[in-house]
């Protein structure tokens, strides 16, 4: 006959399998499926917009693979958003965090699935690229090359998965769907609009805008040491340090 020790504490589940619950519970609401959906057909729609519009020379696998992740940049951190704020909007946090008691373990995994997420669309974006040069050269479209560098792939895998995690941050931080939202998307686009229009700022807003400082990485040409210190000193600014004062309030919060 077996007894049972209830006094010994259970075992704490490993961090991939919080990785996976973060993971389902990001793809398994109505809102995220449609979310993710809308990401992936805006992917699909980007590529065959470029093969109609554009000569058949600049239609490469390359650029067509980069284009196929512009809207998943722009989409895909409201993800990240809402894998945060639907603890609190849900009102899943009681659960979630009486299942877990260590809050950072929970916010980890979250961070884990939403690079996971930006990793299935990357790859995704792989197979566009791919299959548009494939469609385009038998129909005429495409002439361009074929190739796609792995320098190329790891850089904008580093920038997909960097956008994302702004959307976790941002949703640790404010924990509200729409503040965190409309902040994410208004706060970069007023520091660029005030750093163009402001002389005294033009230097610094070169620094601290993620879509400047983003941009030479996931470019064709090798990023330079300066390029990697800009997006480097925009990451701590827009990653790190509301990461850092998310991940406080989170282990400050009283659940409800």
């Amino acid at each position: 006959m077996t007894v049972l020790d209830l006094t010994r504490a259970p075992a704490r589940p490993p961090l991939h399998r919080l990785t996976l619950v973060e993971l389902r519970k990001m793809t398994d609401t109505r809102a995220g499926r449609w979310l993710l959906a809308i990401i992936a057909l805006v992917a699909v729609a980007t590529v065959g917009i470029f093969m109609g519009v554009r000569p058949a020379g600049e239609q490469s696998a390359g650029q067509l693979f980069a284009l196929s992740q512009v809207g998943v940049g722009l989409l895909l951190p409201v993800v990240g958003i809402l894998a945060v704020t639907g603890e609190w909007s849900q009102r899943t946090a009681l659960a979630t965090f009486a299942l877990v008691p260590q809050r950072l373990r929970v916010l980890v995994a979250k961070m884990l699935a939403a690079a996971v997420l930006a990793t299935g669309f990357l790859v995704l974006g792989l197979a566009l690229g791919w299959l548009g040069r494939s469609v385009g050269g038998v129909f005429g479209l495409s002439s361009g090359s074929w190739g796609i560098p792995p320098r190329a792939i790891g850089s904008m895998l580093l920038v997909e998965v960097a956008t994302v995690l702004i959307g976790v941050a941002f949703g640790a931080l404010l924990m509200n769907t729409p503040v965190a939202i409309v902040l994410y998307f208004v706060l970069p686009t007023v520091w660029s609009t005030v750093g163009s229009m402001v002389k005294a700022l033009r230097s610094a807003s070169a620094w601290l805008d993620t879509n400047r400082a983003f941009e030479p990485l996931s470019g064709e040409t090798p990023a330079t040491g300066t390029e990697w210190a800009r997006a480097g000193t925009a990451a701590a600014v827009w990653l790190v340090l509301p990461m850092a004062l998310g991940a406080y309030r989170l282990l400050k919060r009283e659940v409800k």
